[in-house]
């Protein structure tokens, strides 16, 4: 600010080059923001003013973010609280209930003393018993007490397998970006376990269809 006051000064002179009209208004502008900035401690934003701000932080270089009246954690805030507003579902009213203990000493009792009984299995016989519980929950209830999948339940853990098997074994999952548009883009990736390579499949906002565009293998 100091600096423009200067060429200004210079300008009217005679002693140097006089700044343009888009300049002198910028200028203006500025110290203007900083005189509001001095007296309005907390300024309000409407909903449509968070949507712009994000916008043009995006394309605002990071070096020049000073002149939001916002910190980048305050944008990062909105954005967030505005991807969750959006992807918010209605409530259904059928809130989360565990299932009696009894039913899960049952499964356990069953599990252990039928080493060969997979989930669907056990579920019915709970079902003989006049016990109605899921494949699910029994898997749950399975893995909570650390009883592994049958036909076997004894031998190596699970991590112990993995290990032994890492040079075969392929890890692939989904994880989600929303972009400030309100855009979900799905990406689909695959791990190998032993060379801790990640493959970039592809990316897409309709994960129906055919995925393109897939990247080369990144290391982590």
């Amino acid at each position: 600010m100091t600096l423009m006051i200067v060429r200004r000064v210079l300008g009217v002179l005679g002693c140097g080059p006089a700044p343009d009209a888009d300049t002198v208004e910028i200028a203006v502008l500025r110290h203007q923001v900083a005189v509001l900035r001095r007296q309005v401690p907390r300024p309000r934003y409407t909903p449509a003013d968070r949507m712009l701000l994000a916008v043009l932080a995006k394309l605002l270089p990071r070096q020049r973010w000073a002149a939001f009246l916002v910190t980048p954690s305050t944008l990062l805030r909105w954005h967030r609280q505005l991807i969750a507003r959006r992807w918010t579902y209605p409530h259904t009213g059928r809130g989360q209930r565990g299932l009696d203990q009894q039913i899960v000493a049952l499964v356990v009792r069953l599990a252990r003393e039928n080493p060969r009984w997979g989930y669907l299995r056990i579920v019915g016989e709970c079902r003989n018993l006049g016990v109605r519980v899921s494949a699910t929950s029994v898997r749950r209830i399975l893995r909570r007490h650390s009883i592994g999948p049958a036909p076997r339940r004894g031998g190596p853990t699970w991590t112990q397998f993995l290990r032994a098997q890492a040079s075969g074994v392929l890890a692939t999952d989904f994880f989600t970006v929303d972009t400030v548009g309100l855009t979900r883009l799905y990406v689909l990736f695959i791990v190998e376990v032993q060379q801790r390579v990640v493959h970039l499949v592809g990316i897409t906002a309709l994960p129906h269809r055919s995925m393109g565009g897939a990247a080369g293998p990144a290391t982590y």
